[in-house]
């Protein structure tokens, strides 16, 4: 049998130490390693918690000239009802239509209209037009003729979601 570090010729074998090796590193500290996640999660929590103390801390004197920033109130005023009145809306530009009724026409047809042309639409007399205000349908009406002139007596309001044409 052979132990170990002796030949199979029954000497011993005696090893030099080699001075030219250097000896094993050792590791590296357990912050720095890449395998340590939970020692990385303390370190970070712990700058964390420095950059926090850190704000905390009253600062220094600040250099002449200056002052510290104030956040100033932007509570507007209530509105009035004294004011707030159909006035505002004067010069609010709105754009109009009531549709007496449509029709489909060809385009041959159409430019062959002159003055005095009778156009057929799909409503009878009598039935209620349709009011829109800047392309939505706010209500319905009837037109009547009011000293020669042609008018709309709003008979219906449409609000909620059934405006919407």
């Amino acid at each position: 049998m052979v132990e170990e570090g002796q030949q199979p010729g029954g000497s011993l074998q005696t090893e030099a130490p080699n001075r030219d090796v250097a000896p094993p590193a050792e590791a590296p500290p357990v912050a720095n390693r890449v395998d340590a996640p939970e020692t990385d999660a303390a370190l970070l929590l712990n700058q964390a918690q420095q950059a926090l103390a850190a704000i905390d801390e009253t600062t220094p004197e600040l250099p002449p000239g200056t002052k510290p920033f104030e956040l100033k109130n932007f509570v507007g005023t209530p509105a009035s009802a004294d004011s707030a009145t159909l006035e505002l809306m004067q010069d609010v530009p709105l754009d109009l239509k009531i549709e007496l009724g449509r029709t489909h026409m060809q385009l041959e047809d159409v430019l062959q209209l002159k003055k005095g042309a009778v156009v057929t639409l799909d409503k009878l007399a009598g039935d209620p037009v349709d009011i829109y205000v800047n392309g939505r349908l706010i209500a319905r009406g009837e037109v009547l003729v009011l000293n020669d002139n042609f008018c709309v007596r709003v008979t219906e309001l449409i609000v909620g979601n059934s405006a919407v044409a």
